[in-house]
């Protein structure tokens, strides 16, 4: 199947290696208006570049579409793509509003194609182990669950479209904290209600927060807290559910975040307590997992795990946690 990615950013550099080399892929073309990227990163990756994505939609012999740019144009770019009938594998957060996102569902549904968020921290070993135990009942009911998601930002981070409530969904909370959100509703099922704090600690020239906080209860009654921020200095990922008889953590994501760490502990209340730790070591394989899902789903015609919807209903819990700062109130979901 050929391939086209539209955005020659950092998401496009992670994901076009796996395409070039997955059997039965092909990467086709590279998209994006800032030119000189769009070439280097096609030169780089051996196939075409231009600087028109209308270009890849309108293309009869591009069967599957990635969408890596930011997120103010993700709804365009992924409708058109659905409506030439091809496949969409869309970043993360799905959209900046939840009527785009509702209107890219849409258009997913009368496709019949397979419509993919970026959630490629499913797929990291750690994590998806994580998930086949507590699915088997290892650590009993889920009661809670804590993630802290941190990086240290950037010099001249409020040039970036990251800083521009123009072009993003929102800030640092909702930018990477939308992983958390993602993950703890696959672990811990569908939140009922949620409260938020967000604040710019360090990062005052642009106007998104830098830090965001929320609480979240689940309709099974268990509750979570996450913290996500650029003001972390040193990078870190620590997600962590608890259950009646014991718990699961994952540390770290590899490279900067550290070795990657599957940590699994039983309740006792009579014997030495002991950790099992599982290490994995090397690349972070989360982006080819993510692609074998994908292409599986694509191949089977199923709707992959990390869907569209999955999307959509990270997006509802995000913005309603910043309803709720706004408001200083609990939202009801």
């Amino acid at each position: 199947m050929r391939v086209g990615i539209i955005g020659s950013g950092l998401q496009c550099h992670r994901r076009a290696p796996v395409v070039r080399e997955w059997p039965g892929t092909e990467l086709a073309v590279i998209a994006s208006r800032h030119r000189d990227h769009a070439r280097r990163a096609a030169e780089r990756f051996q196939c075409r570049w231009t600087d028109d994505w209308h270009s890849v939609i309108a293309d009869d012999s591009i069967d599957i579409v990635l969408v890596c740019t930011p997120p103010y144009v993700h709804a365009e770019m992924s409708i058109s793509a659905l409506e030439a009938g091809k496949h969409v594998l869309c970043e993360k957060p799905l959209t900046r509003t939840l009527d785009e996102a509702r209107y890219m569902l849409e258009a997913w549904r009368k496709s019949g194609k397979v419509l993919k968020c970026g959630f490629n921290h499913r797929h990291h070993p750690a994590i998806w182990e994580a998930k086949k135990m507590v699915d088997a009942g290892r650590i009993g009911r889920p009661v809670a669950g804590r993630c802290r998601y941190g990086i240290c930002g950037r010099p001249d981070y409020e040039k970036e479209w990251r800083a521009d409530p123009q072009q993003a969904a929102g800030g640092q909370f909702i930018e990477q904290g939308i992983h958390a959100i993602d993950l703890f509703r696959w672990f811990l099922g569908e939140v009922s209600e949620v409260s938020c704090m967000t604040a710019i600690h360090y990062f005052h020239r642009q106007p998104l927060e830098d830090n965001g906080m929320a609480l979240l209860r689940f309709r099974s009654g268990a509750t979570a807290l996450m913290h996500t921020s650029l003001t972390q200095w040193k990078n870190l990922f620590s997600f962590e559910i608890l259950g009646e008889d014991g718990y699961v953590a994952v540390e770290g994501l590899g490279a900067s975040y550290g070795t990657e760490h599957l940590i699994v502990g039983r309740r006792d209340f009579t014997g030495p307590f002991q950790d099992l730790v599982t290490e994995y070591r090397g690349a972070d394989r989360s982006w080819r997992e993510e692609w074998k899902e994908f292409m599986a789903a694509v191949e089977e015609g199923r709707e992959p795990i990390g869907s569209g919807r999955d999307g959509l209903a990270a997006m509802k819990i995000a913005l309603a946690a910043y309803q709720a700062e706004e408001r200083k109130t609990v939202i009801q979901l």
